[in-house]
């Protein structure tokens, strides 16, 4: 027996996702109730220059309650593909674009209790192309070298879980090609 959706109920639409009550019979047979963060998923992106260096945005997190570094990243729009997602949003939160998109793999941010899927992508052959930013970001943009980045990823500097989930996708194609760069 496996895991059979019974009903859902959307309890809250906000901008960004929606809040379900799905109630869900378990393979023993019992009914248990989940709450469900419904999301159209999203995109994070390592735009790598030809310097070596792995650009980043420093912004504030509510739930964090602090200023994070990140890789940029941002939710998909309805209907959007992932790679025209992370084509923008390399472009509104770093003012560059990608000559190459490639993706690095995918994964669920916290599927306990969330949909939010994340595409993950390296950009590379960057030049200089801006969007403009979503009005409620403030975002300060760091390049770093990337040996400098993997170094802070393994002393545990770096707190944002795409991110670090980014640069361990990254690791072994970065150390293929740019074995320079990477530790």
């Amino acid at each position: 027996m496996d895991y059979q959706w019974l009903e859902e109920e959307t309890i809250y639409s906000g901008r960004v996702f929606d809040l379900k009550r799905v109630r869900l019979q378990l393979p023993n047979g019992r009914p248990h109730t989940y709450d469900l963060v419904s999301h159209n998923g999203a995109v994070v992106i390592l735009p790598l220059d030809d310097q070596g260096n792995i650009w980043f945005i420093r912004q504030f997190r509510v739930g964090a309650d602090q200023w994070l570094l990140e890789l940029p990243a941002g939710v998909l729009e309805t209907g959007e593909q992932p790679e025209a997602s992370a084509d923008r949003e390399v472009q509104e939160e770093v003012g560059l674009a990608a000559g190459q998109l490639e993706k690095l793999g995918e994964f669920y941010m916290v599927p306990g209790y969330s949909t939010e899927k994340l595409h993950a992508y390296l950009a590379t052959s960057l030049y200089e192309s801006s969007l403009p930013s979503d009005e409620d970001e403030f975002l300060e943009k760091v390049a770093l070298p990337a040996r400098e980045v993997y170094a802070s990823a393994f002393r545990g500097e770096i707190q944002d879980g795409k991110t670090l989930a980014t640069l361990l996708l990254a690791l072994p194609i970065l150390r293929e090609r740019y074995a320079n760069l990477i530790p």
